[in-house]
């Protein structure tokens, strides 16, 4: 595995367990506001963000690289608000997109067309994150300071389940 790329995926997966660990401390809010599905859908999120650390350390292995664990930096734990948290989420999911990008070119530049296949994975999934994420930020600008709206929404978030990721 060219090292360039292997060095930028083994950083990527520590970026994927930092955001597992910032959604599961905005989960830990939730569950202060005894918000339990939004709780509960941050910690699927969380879930999700292990399994794709773990499909990129799976494949620096099958290219015959290494891979490095890096320190996970503490996250963000204090908010202000059921919106701010899922704000600091888009805002996350915003940066996980750039650093895709950034991985892109650099596959591109190295010419490792071995990666591409699952760099592109990375790239489609970012738009489904952010749009998703997106989605229930405006839903909460919608519903202000209604709470029986909230409680509403808490219901149909504690609905979410994670799916498989596809290979």
């Amino acid at each position: 595995m060219n090292k360039r790329v292997m060095s930028a995926m083994n950083t990527q997966i520590n970026r994927e367990f930092y955001a597992a660990y910032l959604y599961l401390a905005i989960s830990a809010y939730y569950e202060t506001l005894s918000l339990k599905g939004f709780a509960s859908w941050m910690r699927e999120q969380a879930k999700e963000e292990q399994t794709h650390a773990m499909k990129l350390y799976d494949f620096v292995f099958s290219r015959g690289g290494t891979v490095t664990l890096l320190p996970i930096e503490q996250p963000e734990a204090n908010f202000n608000s059921v919106l701010e948290a899922f704000e600091a989420a888009l805002d996350h999911e915003k940066k996980v997109t750039a650093w895709i990008h950034e991985i892109a070119t650099i596959i591109e530049e190295e010419k490792d067309y071995a990666s591409r296949t699952l760099i592109q994975w990375f790239v489609d999934e970012q738009i489904e994150e952010e749009e998703t994420v997106s989605d229930i930020c405006e839903r909460l600008k919608m519903i202000g300071e209604h709470k029986p709206a909230l409680f509403m929404f808490d219901k149909e978030l504690a609905t979410r389940q994670t799916e498989p990721v596809q290979e």
